[in-house]
């Protein structure tokens, strides 16, 4: 399984110590209140590679991992670790909580799509023919045995990132009795406390503005925050923006979904659950976030 090279970059800033890498094609940082330059190393070098291990593992992307295993295996039943078992565990809970919106099988529909940011939509014929692959009633999950009709695929990515988010907090609650605050490409969290009791501040990215430019800042003291969106991932056509964001029953990006979402929840893994279940309700995401109680901002 080819690995992208690993690096760490450490710097102290007033008050806090700044770490920077690379993981799941975004830029992540970590940010450590300790006084000690070796504890704050210790961290970063944790927080990173927990993203690596859980990049390398689910990743639909790369070859020999646990993903590659169950989407080649033409219809055989699979035995998965018990990480591999809670993540199915989650998919089917998010499957039922969304009446099947939610589907980690309707990955198989980028064969058809290249959210590029281009203008070139797909066959229409290809996704009709693509949509009899995608199904979560389609698959057999009996922990620790999945199985799935034969050229199935499953997708993690609706929710990996900001699981690696939680594991990665976890691990430098674990090296450091300072606050910490994971950002892994914009899905963040927070390991205690900061010393004076002030907030960590987090710009949300304006939508439809250069990149780095916020349209808000977030005062994050615990818990969690995530964002979906379409900022990066898109497609152009005679003037109507097409969302990465896909219904699985059409096979088509969700009509009128919102730019972005950004949800406050206790862990990265719940408030990216409920940053993507908005998005999937479209023109009633704000209705659905009301009902919901969470703090959301939400850009059209």
């Amino acid at each position: 399984m080819a690995t992208a090279p690993c690096r760490t970059q450490l710097e102290q800033r007033p008050g806090h110590w700044l770490g920077r890498f690379d993981a799941m094609a975004s830029p992540c940082e970590v940010l450590v209140e300790t006084d000690s330059e070796q504890e704050a190393r210790a961290v970063l070098e944790a927080v990173a590679g927990c993203a690596w291990r859980i990049e390398a593992k689910y990743s639909r992307y790369r070859d020999g991992n646990v993903v590659h295993a169950i989407n080649s295996s033409a219809g055989r039943p699979i035995r998965v670790d018990d990480e591999t078992a809670d993540l199915l565990d989650f998919a089917a809970q998010l499957h039922q909580l969304s009446d099947g919106l939610f589907d980690v099988t309707s990955g198989v529909l980028r064969r058809a799509w290249r959210f590029d940011g281009g203008q070139q939509l797909p066959d229409a014929e290809l996704i009709k023919q693509l949509l009899p692959l995608v199904g979560w009633h389609r698959t057999a999950w009996r922990r620790p045995t999945f199985r799935m009709e034969p050229g199935m695929q499953v997708d993690f990515g609706g929710f990996g990132k900001e699981y690696a988010v939680d594991q990665a907090a976890a691990s430098a609650r674990a090296l450091t009795t300072g606050s910490c605050l994971v950002n892994l490409g914009g899905d963040l969290a927070v390991a205690r406390p900061r010393r004076d009791g002030s907030a960590w501040q987090v710009g949300v990215e304006a939508a439809g503005a250069a990149p780095g430019q916020a349209a808000t800042l977030i005062p994050l003291r615990s818990g969690a925050l995530a964002t979906s969106g379409d900022a990066h991932r898109y497609l152009l056509r005679d003037g109507r923006r097409y969302t990465h964001i896909l219904d699985p029953r059409t096979g088509w990006p969700v009509e009128d979904a919102p730019r972005s979402v950004t949800v406050v929840a206790d862990t990265c893994t719940q408030a990216g659950m409920l940053t993507t279940l908005a998005m999937l309700q479209g023109r009633q995401a704000e209705a659905f976030l009301r009902d919901e109680g969470v703090r959301a901002w939400v850009q059209r």
